[in-house]
């Protein structure tokens, strides 16, 4: 059976995402592996999916499809207390967690996310994988690796600056880039997805919003909630009380009933359509790289 879309996207990095191609009957994924750059390419054939990998980590990214398909995970029916949570569950319930095993490909665009909007960040990640990283082994001659590690652990700060990212996040990529090796083996370790996300805090410059971004789709973290978020507080609390804007705090108390769910309900929130009203003008999106 082919995945969802609403599953496999959840592995893209904005639309544009140079490493992830998602649309109906294909999907593409080129990353860093333990040993060494892949591609997997799943095909819709009818009923059913052929999967193909190319490179020298295509064994391993073999054996990860069922995870990164979200063959692995059983979505649980959940006792929903709010209608908005009832309805999402019935029309997107069966959406699947996917596990994509790679933290490092994970990291590095919820690095970048810190401190500018998701737009943005989505565009320094393309950038990121244009310049710095390499073409994909296989066929598909317009998909891209992620930046080697070895690229991004030695990358001078100035280099980082012409694609408007400052010192902080550039010094957090670097320190996410030279612990690969720990990060590919706790993808590995039976710890619990929810202990693998706590344990990404423990890296300098990775906090709870980081890893939660990061851990909710490398290790299939059905309870990562992305506190600190910009958005995220006042969606929650729209969608499950009407108030147009929230705190982190009334959010972790909306949410506290789905535990270990709390992530998973989310997920079903944000693709069911839910934002919370905006107002006032939209925010002038300055590029650092101008200064």
């Amino acid at each position: 059976m082919y995945p969802t879309i609403a599953t496999l996207s959840a592995l893209r990095n904005g639309l544009h995402d140079p490493t992830t191609v998602v649309d109906v009957d294909n999907f593409w994924r080129a990353t860093m592996t333990p040993d060494g750059p892949a591609t997997l390419w799943l095909r819709r054939l009818g009923d059913d999916t052929s999967v193909e990998t190319f490179g020298a980590g295509s064994q391993w990214l073999e054996s990860k499809v069922a995870e990164i398909s979200g063959e692995y995970d059983d979505p649980p029916v959940l006792d929903c207390l709010h209608s908005a949570v009832s309805e999402a569950q019935r029309r997107h319930g069966e959406v699947r967690m996917t596990r994509s095993g790679t933290p490092y490909h994970e990291l590095i665009p919820a690095v970048l996310g810190q401190r500018v909007t998701a737009a943005e960040a989505a565009k320094q990640w393309r950038q990121l994988c244009l310049v710095y990283g390499t073409p994909a082994p296989g066929p598909n001659s317009n998909l891209r690796l992620p930046p080697a590690p070895h690229t991004m652990a030695t990358l001078p700060y100035h280099e980082f600056h012409q694609f408007g990212i400052e010192r902080r996040r550039a010094e957090t990529i670097r320190t996410v880039a030279r612990h690969f090796d720990f990060l590919a083996s706790l993808a590995e370790q039976e710890v619990g997805p929810q202990a693998a996300t706590e344990i990404l805090t423990h890296l300098p410059g990775v906090g709870q919003w980081t890893a939660a971004v990061a851990g909710h789709v490398a290790f299939g973290d059905a309870d990562a909630v992305a506190v600190g978020d910009f958005h995220l507080k006042n969606t929650i609390t729209f969608a499950l009380t009407g108030k147009h804007r929230g705190t982190d705090d009334e959010m972790l108390e909306l949410l506290e009933h789905y535990r270990p769910h709390r992530g998973r309900v989310i997920r079903w929130l944000s693709i069911d359509g839910w934002s919370a009203p905006k107002h006032g003008p939209r925010r002038r999106i300055l590029s650092f790289a101008r200064f």
